[in-house]
């Protein structure tokens, strides 16, 4: 069993930068693949980038690459999403799942987080 809770969503301007932790409790979690998903009202959960047990070679959506960098500190148990260049469209309800593939799929996690909402004002 895994726990995740999300954190450090809030409002900000168009252009600015937040960070967003997810934080895992278990000690399973370094078997997990971490992705960083997003949801809009009235949309799909969507892909936003996920790293692998290690912290090795992160994937992104393409409309957040090199504006967004995750990073996971297993000693910590907790994955980072920093987020740059912030526009409207990156408005959303972010959450963190774990699961046991590198999939860009939200049915591939088994877990997930509450979630943390960010938005973007313009």
């Amino acid at each position: 069993q895994l726990q995740l809770i999300e954190s450090g969503g809030g409002l900000v301007q168009a252009g600015g930068s937040l960070r967003l932790s997810c934080v895992a409790s278990g000690r399973t979690f370094i078997s997990y693949i971490i992705g960083w998903f997003r949801q809009a009202p009235g949309k799909e959960r969507e892909f936003v980038a996920h790293i692998t047990k290690n912290g090795g070679v992160p994937l992104y959506e393409p409309s957040v690459k090199g504006r967004f960098t995750i990073s996971r500190d297993n000693a910590q148990n907790t994955v980072y999403l920093q987020m740059n260049s912030l526009n409207a469209n990156d408005t959303a309800n972010y959450y963190c799942g774990a699961g046991r593939y590198y999939s860009t799929e939200a049915h591939d996690y088994d877990y997930w987080g509450q979630g943390t909402q960010v938005t973007v004002s313009s």
